[in-house]
């Protein structure tokens, strides 16, 4: 089992396929992700590695903390979290992982926070129909209702759908689909829409529900100390497309349109009526 990533979302925008057809993906941004922290299972009972992301202003940071990242060697961090490993993939204190992490292609699952909506009604927040529009209901058209009984029970139960706080809640989606990455300005490229608003970090593991991908790096894949990577024009990788079927040809299409045409105006195979009649010869009736 490999470590996770600590990511941003960057925003959302779409690459483009060599046919033209566009894959709306989500950008999400590593920054300065390296290892803080090893946890040992006969020093801690567990093995995990600490991670830690982007820059933290040294004055916001508490004691502790700056301890803790001075013993590592590394500047204070905006977002730590660890992550468990088997034992065989435990990461060197001060390794920086780089967005080859992931290749295309493969399956991952993305946690974070979902976007607060504020205090919602029953209807947006529940998908509630309502009271009626008129004949008798007086400023109450978007109420969700009676919320209650009568003198027994005598209360409302726990989990009632009710007008309340929406969203902003911890939330995972699975199985997304990596289609690029670039080592060198540090970005995953990602097919669909993830939790959060822009700007949230976000925690990006390999699926659950699959296999880890076989080109995938283990036990990480560590960015080199020079930062010598090359930009890459973003594109969809040829591993991440084998679910987008190919548009058929101009061959294809003309013939698919002779056979419609051919279907309506009612032409038959012209040795039907032939064969119907050999069936049909005199002295074979009964």
């Amino acid at each position: 089992m490999r470590t996770g990533v600590i990511a941003k979302k960057m925003g959302m925008t779409r690459l483009f396929q060599d046919d033209g057809r566009h894959v709306p993906v989500t950008v999400l941004q590593l920054e300065n992700l390296q290892v803080i922290g090893r946890r040992e299972a006969d020093r801690d009972g567990y093995v995990a590695v600490q991670l830690g992301a982007g820059t933290a202003k040294v004055k916001n940071v508490a004691k502790p903390q700056r301890g803790m990242f001075g013993k590592a060697e590394v500047e204070p961090k905006a977002r730590v979290v660890e992550f468990r490993v088997a034992e065989d993939a435990l990461l060197d204190v001060g390794a920086e992982i780089s967005a080859d992490h992931f290749v295309p292609g493969q399956l991952v699952d993305v946690s974070g926070h979902t976007q607060g909506k504020g205090f919602a009604g029953a209807m947006k927040r529940w998908n509630f129909g309502g009271l009626r529009a008129t004949h008798g209901v007086s400023v109450s058209h978007r109420s969700h209702g009676s919320t209650g009984q009568r003198q027994d029970p005598g209360k409302v139960f726990k989990n009632k759908k009710m007008a309340g706080h929406m969203g902003d809640r911890q939330r995972t989606q699975q199985n997304l689909e990596v289609v690029f990455t670039d080592a060198a300005r540090g970005l995953i490229f990602i097919k669909g829409s993830v939790p959060g608003h822009k700007g949230t970090w976000l925690t990006v593991k390999d699926a659950v529900k699959v296999a880890r991908h076989q080109d995938a790096p283990y036990p990480a894949g560590l960015r080199a100390p020079e930062h010598n990577e090359e930009p890459s024009v973003p594109e969809v990788d040829a591993a991440a497309v084998h679910e987008m079927p190919v548009l058929p040809g101009a061959e294809e299409v003309a013939a698919g349109v002779a056979a419609a045409d051919a279907h309506g105006a009612g032409e038959v195979n012209p040795g039907a009526d032939d064969t119907a009649a050999d069936t049909n010869k005199p002295g074979q009736e009964g």
